[in-house]
């Protein structure tokens, strides 16, 4: 898939290169939290199950597992996993929902000895340096263990695409938002080229594949003016920024009949750990809370 220049970074989250150093942005998701995980849709039942199918046992450590999405479609498909968390807000909520946590950026995080059969990150990878990120999973997995890093991304229909970037350059002119288009999945495909790099950089992982999964969901005016506040960046908007942002958007909705059928793709890059001298991974560097 093609990269996209630099200048132009998906619309909720800053540009690939730098996406891991952004913690002011990492870490605002947990204004919300519940919002968060009530609206953020769930990840494809088909990709859960084919991670867990090719990893060699059931122990997952979900990396940014923020309130715990994706841990517990993993717990529901019979894994038992472990999340790792910046934001103790949201690793408060994951907590509440079956979920453990440890609080802590992954690169950080303090390893106790403990390994596991699949990494994974949803949503997550690129708030994590992609080099680092690999070489801490491959410390962490087993021989034949799975890293597995995924996103999905939003489709709407492509006249109310067009509606939502006139709303956002009409409310936020200048600012990273302020673009002509929605960000699609060749903007995404910079995050899973970084991934793929990083994974071969790290030296201990086969070669990196990419696992493609599309789905449609209806959304209604409402469910998609709960979930634009979750997004990043948003929650730092001043609240009459936010406020026209909405009506905007709702707006445009409402003059394409109050409801849509949104199209998501996700995308997994994953790859298999070799039995490469783990010895030569890096030390832990403690576990910041």
């Amino acid at each position: 898939m093609p990269t996209i220049p630099p200048e132009q970074p998906p619309l909720s989250e800053p540009e690939p290169r730098e996406a891991h150093q952004a913690r002011h942005i990492a870490e605002s998701f947990g204004s919300d939290a519940e919002r968060y995980d009530r609206t953020r849709p769930r990840y494809p039942d088909a990709l859960v199950a084919r991670i867990v199918a090719e990893s060699p046992g059931p122990d997952v450590l979900d990396v940014g597992t923020g309130t715990g999405i994706a841990a517990r479609q993993f717990q529901a498909a019979g894994s038992r996993a472990l999340g790792v968390e910046p934001d103790a807000r949201m690793a408060e909520f994951a907590r509440r929902s079956g979920v453990e946590v440890e609080v802590s950026t992954f690169e950080a995080w303090d390893t106790a000895g403990r390994t596991f059969d699949a990494v994974v990150a949803g949503q997550t990878w690129h708030w994590v340096d992609p080099v680092a990120g690999a070489a801490k999973a491959a410390h962490v997995l087993r021989p034949g263990g799975r890293l597995a890093v995924f996103w999905y991304v939003f489709q709407p229909p492509s006249a109310l695409a067009a509606a939502f970037s006139t709303v956002y350059r009409r409310v936020l002119p200048g600012s990273p938002f302020d673009r002509p288009t929605m960000p699609g999945l060749d903007t995404y495909s910079a995050f899973f080229t970084k991934a793929a790099n990083g994974i071969q950089q790290a030296g201990a992982f086969g070669d990196a594949e990419q696992w493609r999964f599309d789905w449609e969901q209806p959304c209604t005016r409402d469910e998609w003016l709960e979930q634009v506040p979750t997004f990043g960046g948003h929650s730092q908007f001043p609240p009459d920024k936010l406020e026209a942002l909405l009506n905007g958007i709702g707006a445009a909705i409402d003059a394409a009949g109050g409801s849509f059928t949104m199209r998501y793709t996700a995308v997994a890059v994953t790859a298999t750990r070799t039995d490469a001298d783990r010895s030569q991974q890096p030390r832990d560097k403690g576990n910041p809370v």
